[in-house]
C-alpha cells in the first residue's frame, strides 16, 4: 500500500514537472515567435511607408485567423449533414493557419508593386538627371529636380536622399543608405556608377543615359519574361487551390467518404502530408517561374 502512494506520488510530481516544463518551453518560444514577428512586421512597415505599431501587424494576424476559424466551423455546421468536432476543429484549424500570414503577404505585395513603380520612374528620373547636368546644373540640384516632381515613390525617396545631402552627409554615403533602404538591383547599378564617375571623373550626361537605356532593356526583359510564365504562375496558383477546394466540395457532397479521414489518426496525418506537399509543389513551381534579369 505504502509502494503505491509513494509510485502514485512520483507518477504525479514527474507529471507535474513535465507540465511545467512544457509550459516553460511554449511560453519561451511563443515570446520569442513574437519578438521575431515584431522585427520583421517593423521592417515590412517601413519598407511601405505605414504609420503603425509592428505588434498591430501581429494582432491583426491573429484576429483574422480566429476569425477564418469560426467562420469555416460555423459554415460546416450550417452545411454539413452530420456534426463531427474533429472534423470542425481539423478544418478550422487549416483555414486558422493558412489565414495567419494574411497581413504580412498584403504587406510583401505592397512593397513588391511600390519597387516595380520605382524602377519603372528610374528610367524617367535618370533622364530627367541627364537633362538638368546638360542645363548646368550639379548632380545634387538634378537630384532635387527628381525631388520636386512629386512622382511618388521615387520622388520621396529622392526627397529623403536631398535631406541627407543638406545634412552633410557625403554622396555615397547618402546613395549607399538609399540602396540599403530600397533594396533595387538597378538603383544599386546606378548608385555604383555614380560613386564611381565621381571618383574617376567620367561624364555624367553620358553614364546616365546609358543607365537609363540599360534599365529599359531589362523592364523590357523582365515584361517579356512575366508574360512568358504567366501560365506556370497561373499552374501554381491552380495547383496550391485545387487540393483545399476539392477537399470541402467532398466534405459536402460525400462527408461519409471524408469522416473516414477526419475520425483517424492516419486520416489526419495524410491530410496533413497533403497540404506540406501541396505548399512545397507551390513554392517549386513559383521559384521556376521566377527568373532574375
Amino acid at each position: 500500500m505504502l509502494m503505491t502512494v509513494i509510485a502514485s506520488l512520483a507518477a504525479g510530481m514527474s507529471v507535474l514537472l513535465a507540465t511545467f516544463v512544457i509550459v516553460d518551453f511554449i511560453r519561451e518560444t511563443s515570446a520569442r515567435y513574437r519578438e521575431n514577428y515584431i522585427k520583421e512586421a517593423a521592417v515590412e512597415l517601413d519598407d511601405v511607408l505605414l504609420q503603425m505599431p509592428p505588434g498591430r501587424i501581429l494582432d491583426v494576424s491573429l484576429a483574422i485567423s480566429g476569425f477564418c476559424f469560426f467562420v469555416v466551423v460555423g459554415i460546416y455546421a450550417v452545411s454539413g449533414s452530420e456534426w463531427s468536432w474533429t472534423t470542425s476543429l481539423v478544418l478550422g484549424a487549416i483555414a486558422a493557419v493558412s489565414s495567419f500570414p494574411a497581413p504580412r503577404l498584403y504587406l510583401k505585395l505592397l512593397h513588391k508593386h511600390r519597387m516595380i513603380k520605382f524602377n519603372e520612374q528610374l528610367e524617367d528620373a535618370l533622364s530627367s538627371m541627364s537633362s538638368s547636368i546638360k542645363a548646368g546644373f550639379s548632380i545634387n540640384q538634378a537630384m532635387e529636380t527628381v525631388a520636386e516632381e512629386n512622382k511618388r515613390p521615387i520622388s520621396f525617396e529622392f526627397s529623403l536622399l536631398v535631406q541627407e545631402l543638406r545634412l552633410g552627409v557625403p554622396l555615397e554615403k547618402a546613395l549607399d543608405n538609399m540602396v540599403n533602404r530600397l533594396d533595387s538591383p538597378d538603383l544599386e547599378l546606378v548608385a555604383t556608377a555614380l560613386i564611381t564617375a565621381r571618383q574617376t571623373g567620367g561624364e555624367l550626361t553620358q553614364i546616365l543615359d546609358r543607365l537609363a537605356g540599360v534599365i529599359r532593356e531589362r523592364m523590357r526583359i523582365a515584361n517579356k519574361l512575366r508574360a512568358m510564365t504567366a501560365q506556370g504562375r497561373l499552374q501554381a496558383i491552380i495547383i496550391g487551390i485545387m487540393p483545399f477546394a476539392l477537399m470541402f466540395a467532398m466534405a459536402h457532397v460525400a462527408p461519409d467518404t471524408m469522416k473516414v479521414f477526419f475520425d483517424s489518426a492516419i486520416g489526419i496525418i495524410s491530410i496533413i502530408v497533403v497540404i506540406i506537399l501541396d505548399i512545397v509543389g507551390f513554392l517549386v513551381i513559383k521559384k521556376i517561374t521566377t527568373i532574375d534579369v
